[in-house]
């Protein structure tokens, strides 16, 4: 099955509004595949890669990668699935459903679609974009939540954060929280926050004359035993002995 309708923006992109199979004679020898799904698992994404085969996606670009450099400045490259913010699913709605007569159609869809080009591609080289491989049981909000749990976590991690108070503050259940955070985080919740209060300790150790003692304290330990053990495991060292070696540790 063919792609209902093509648009060629340039000799260097062609935007296929589907679903459909794009012909092999049109694929580009140093192009990028890009793919946009507006109803995956729910879920509104993009693919890039050859391993994310066109058929079923609502539209697919095809961009010359020199092409992308030289107009934008950047190459949305990599392979992977994201979720597509909201924003630029706009902008996938705006091409799709535009009912204005040609060559109007033409021209907004043609302004659009270097648009949506423009703004996945800074987003994707600026670590903007979600990713949404392997983690179907989580919709977009959900994903946003837990990311906003991690922020949170970075932010505040010297008060006495639990997993409940995160996921009240969050607007997410606390099985959910706990699940989604590994998924796209790699560690637990815990694990986060005791990164974040012996990074943080670390850094006072240099740039305070504080009490070790009173550095545990402020960065969430109850007492100095617990806080050094922590600490010595994490870093390789005491706290006493790191800040008398006065060489900052990785």
């Amino acid at each position: 099955m063919q792609f209902k309708a093509r648009l060629d923006v340039s000799v260097r992109m062609q935007v296929y509004m589907g679903p459909g199979t794009i012909p092999d004679a049109d694929h580009q020898p140093d192009s990028i595949r890009i793919l946009f799904d507006l109803n995956r698992n729910g879920q509104a994404t993009l693919a890039i890669g050859d391993h994310y085969r066109e058929g079923s996606s609502d539209m697919v670009f095809i961009v010359d990668r020199a092409g992308c450099q030289e107009v934008i400045g950047v190459v949305p490259d990599g392979t992977g699935v994201w979720h597509l913010p909201s924003e630029q699913r706009a902008m996938v709605m705006a091409i799709l459903q535009c009912s204005l007569p040609e060559p109007a159609s033409h021209t907004l869809r043609t302004v659009k679609a270097i648009e949506l080009l423009c703004a996945l591609a800074t987003d994707l080289a600026n670590g903007r974009m979600v990713s949404a491989d392997g983690s179907g049981e989580l919709c977009e909000l959900d994903t946003q939540r837990i990311i906003s749990a991690r922020r949170m976590i970075d932010e505040r991690w010297h008060e006495k954060l639990t997993v409940d108070t995160v996921a009240r503050a969050c607007g997410v259940n606390r099985a959910k929280l706990t699940r989604g955070f590994r998924l796209i985080f790699g560690c637990t919740i815990a694990d986060a926050i005791a990164e974040n209060r012996l990074s943080g300790a670390r850094t006072m150790l240099f740039a305070t004359d504080l009490s070790i003692a009173t550095i545990g304290y402020r960065c969430g330990y109850l007492n100095n035993a617990a806080f050094t053990r922590a600490f010595s495991r994490r870093f390789g060292l005491a706290p006493s002995s790191l800040r008398a070696g006065g060489v900052l540790a990785a």
